[in-house]
């Protein structure tokens, strides 16, 4: 039986006895997996990880990981827990080098192991060459590998990783990615993560969380989250302005057709096959198809299917870069 590393039951967190930002959430992860947190922002994936890193005190529930209570064993789950948080943390009056030894002081990691930790670190990420560059002189890519690093200085069992490449350009996300999955194959370590990218979750993840208004909406594999939907997505546009749904209803094989706003969204089994009888359906009852597209289930549309809106991942990302940006230039200017 595959141990369970992470376990919450209802857990739950409300500000200011009113905001409900993480509402009864109940799931497991397992050892050696990768479990990813999807959702936009505000959803309530940054609250769940500060209270499973015992920054945070729930409201109502429990959890523990690695059968510690994050309330009453807080010091504990500290202990065997590494942190990548979603906002850039390192110094940057100080090096590379220096920031990675800092955090082992911090965690009380004698100095002689510390220096060895920190320079295999390095090597990990990709960053000897600029260990001893100050660390403002670094790119955003560079930065987030330099919090990696961090976050393993004490060797964690559990790794929290939130939002791991935010902000980040398609080629250094890349990158990152391949880290993240190298402390899985290679440490076998368990890996924590939130994400608002659909294709981040998709190539990472081995099980995922659907997390929406504080709640969670489904969990699965990938694979099961796009079975889940029970066939190909087919959407069509009608040159008249006339609600066919039941038409497109009655065809074989369609599972399932919503209408919005003169788009109709269709769940059929075998999209390639369906798709020409709705146009001659359509077609006999004097209706003329302007636009068609044919899809197999993605992760977006599992979580259009779920919360009944997609992901806005470019916008997404482009407003927490410029909060990242405002947390950075205050931290700066201080």
């Amino acid at each position: 039986m595959t141990e369970e590393v992470i376990k919450a039951e209802g857990l739950t967190k409300v500000f200011n006895k009113s905001l409900v930002a993480v509402d009864h959430v109940t799931f497991s992860v397992k050892s050696g997996e990768i479990f990813g947190f999807l959702g936009p922002n505000g959803a309530g994936k940054t609250t769940t990880i500060n209270m499973l890193i015992t920054v945070l005190k729930p409201t109502e529930g429990k959890a523990s990981v690695l059968g510690y209570d994050i309330v009453k064993q807080a010091n504990n789950v500290r202990k065997v827990i590494g942190v990548v948080p979603q906002e850039y943390t390192a110094d940057e009056d100080l090096t590379g080098y220096e920031n990675i030894m800092l955090c082992a002081d911090l965690y009380g990691i004698p100095r002689e192991i510390a220096k060895k930790r920190a320079l295999e670190l390095l090597e990990l990420v990709e960053l000897t060459q600029f260990k001893n560059k100050r660390v403002e002189t670094y790119s955003g890519g560079m930065r987030r590998r330099l919090e990696l690093a961090c976050g393993l200085i004490n060797r964690p069992k559990v790794l929290f990783l939130d939002e791991p490449t935010l902000g980040l350009d398609v080629q250094t996300r890349a990158a990152t990615w391949s880290y993240i999955r190298k402390l899985k194959e290679e440490y076998g370590m368990t890996l924590f993560m939130t994400t608002h990218y659909l294709e981040e979750a998709d190539v990472l993840c081995d099980r995922i969380a659907i997390i929406d208004h504080g709640k969670i909406i489904a969990i699965g594999t990938p694979s099961e989250l796009k079975d889940s939907l029970g066939g190909d997505i087919i959407t069509i546009r009608i040159k008249e302005n006339v609600d066919v749904s039941e038409i497109i209803r009655g065809v074989e094989h369609v599972k399932d057709v919503k209408n919005d706003n003169g788009s109709y969204r269709i769940k059929a089994e075998s999209g390639e096959a369906t798709a020409p009888l709705i146009i001659e359906a359509l077609r006999k009852k004097g209706y003329t198809v302007t636009r068609l597209s044919l899809t197999e289930p993605t992760l977006n549309e599992v979580y259009l299917e779920y919360t009944g809106r997609a992901i806005r991942d470019a916008e997404e990302s482009r407003e927490a870069f410029r909060t990242q940006r405002i947390t950075l230039w205050r931290a700066r200017a201080g």
